[in-house]
């Protein structure tokens, strides 16, 4: 069991660990992410996507962090999509390696990040979608209170396909 999570604002200094991270994951990722280039899993090609992420943070348009357990970094989670005004929401995504899955860590840094969300970033609602199938993040997603919406008709492109989802939300209490 994992004793410590934490769920923090990716840095530079994460790209060598991210591309490891994306690298040893590829195969267990692609039925879940969008068909990405090659150069996504280097360091070149975290170091693009850090800096984007840090620019859109900087604009209040998305907020990405590292998940850690024990100190490692298992994982990334994003609120991205994010809408001021009198909306006042975001998307939530989030993946966890395969030798992290099941012990807890997603729960947990789902579990930050709405606390981040409702707090200092002053949120109203997070929605989140997840493959019909992916019974295991609707899980995670309903142990921190987030409801079933409805299904998404060919929501977002998986793996190569327009792919159906299950959308959820929180509003903030």
């Amino acid at each position: 069991m994992i004793e410590q999570v934490e769920l923090r604002p990716v840095r530079l200094a994460d790209v060598d660990a991210l591309a490891e991270l994306y690298a040893s994951e590829r195969a267990f990722l692609a039925p879940f992410d969008p068909i990405r280039p090659d150069e996504f899993y280097t360091a070149e090609g975290q170091r693009i996507e850090v800096e984007h992420a840090l620019a859109q943070r900087a604009a209040g348009l998305r907020y990405r962090f590292v998940i850690e357990a024990d100190g490692e970094l298992v994982g990334t989670l994003g609120i991205g999509n994010v809408v001021g005004s009198v909306f006042q929401s975001g998307n939530l995504g989030y993946f966890v390696a395969r030798a992290a899955n099941g012990r807890g860590v997603a729960t947990r840094a789902v579990g930050l990040a709405a606390e981040q969300a409702f707090g200092p970033l002053g949120m109203h609602r997070l929605e989140a979608g997840t493959l019909v199938d992916n019974v295991a993040s609707q899980r995670v997603l309903e142990k921190n209170g987030f409801e079933r919406i409805g299904l998404a008709r060919a929501y977002l492109r998986i793996a190569g396909a327009w792919r159906d989802h299950i959308l959820f939300q929180r509003v903030a209490e």
